[in-house]
């Protein structure tokens, strides 16, 4: 499993770094690229309709908030479009050796096997084994607590993009509400005398947090709900896989109850 995740682990960081380039790259453009030519109350109006705009004349607290989780996100979703699939969680080629090594009785090479497979089935079997002495019951028991274990594992690197996912909207509805009391603080502030053109704005600053935690949480639960199935998939799939091999593994008679002493 080593062998896998440092190649996964160094694509990881390389396509991390190169989405933080490209934002930060946009952003650049965004603030000092060119402009054409244009009308002064166009380009004032354009200036504060602009996306960037908003979002240097909304950025506090909850701002920060919604962008280390949008980094977060993006971080979780690359993780798991690497490491969440069947070539990890199952690899066909280990898997498929140790059916054969054990369909064939050469139970001791499976057993040296197992000891290097981190993989789920390898887990699965290598509890089992341990507990080959004990009886076959003793072996289902362990073999289902180690898939129960495995299949949890898997469901944990998910499961951070489905909290991400349902509090991004709430962070940005804080921010939305902090910028609302902003606005009619300052609208009390002026006696009323504010026109709709200031509030228009003060209140689209406001719904810009609203919009950027639909923008984080969209992703994180698409691929949230997307993944869930995979992993439940190729869990199940790798469950009955072991239950099967434990049945095949040969478990020696149960011992008989600890000694009484005379």
């Amino acid at each position: 499993m080593s062998e896998i995740r440092r190649p996964a682990r160094a694509r990881y960081m390389v396509w991390l770094g190169m989405g933080a380039l490209s934002v930060v790259a946009l952003s650049a453009l965004a603030q000092d690229g060119p402009t054409p030519a244009v009308d002064a109350a166009e380009q004032i109006q354009s200036d504060q309709l602009g996306l960037w705009t908003l979002f240097r004349q909304s950025f506090d607290f909850f701002s920060v908030v919604l962008i280390i989780g949008s980094i977060a996100a993006v971080a979780l979703i690359v993780r798991t479009f690497i490491e969440v699939r069947a070539g990890v969680i199952m690899p066909r080629k280990r898997t498929g050796r140790l059916i054969d090594l054990i369909e064939h009785g050469r139970i001791d090479d499976a057993k040296a096997f197992v000891r290097r497979d981190d993989s789920f089935v390898g887990s699965v079997l290598r509890s089992a084994m341990r507990e080959s002495g004990r009886g076959r019951a003793a072996m289902r028991e362990a073999g289902e607590l180690a898939a129960s274990d495995q299949a949890a594992r898997w469901f944990r690197k998910i499961e951070l993009l489905n909290i991400i996912g349902n509090l991004g909207p709430l962070v940005g509805l804080a921010g939305t509400v902090w910028g609302m009391i902003i606005a009619f603080t300052s609208l009390g502030v002026a006696d009323g005398q504010a026109g709709p053109a200031d509030l228009s704005l003060g209140i689209s600053k406001a719904l810009f947090h609203t919009l950027i935690g639909l923008v984080l949480a969209i992703p994180c639960l698409l691929t949230f709900g997307i993944y869930r199935g995979v992993v439940d998939r190729i869990c199940t799939r790798a469950m009955v896989e072991s239950a099967r091999l434990i049945e095949l593994l040969p478990a020696g008679d149960a011992r008989k109850g600890p000694e009484k002493s005379a």
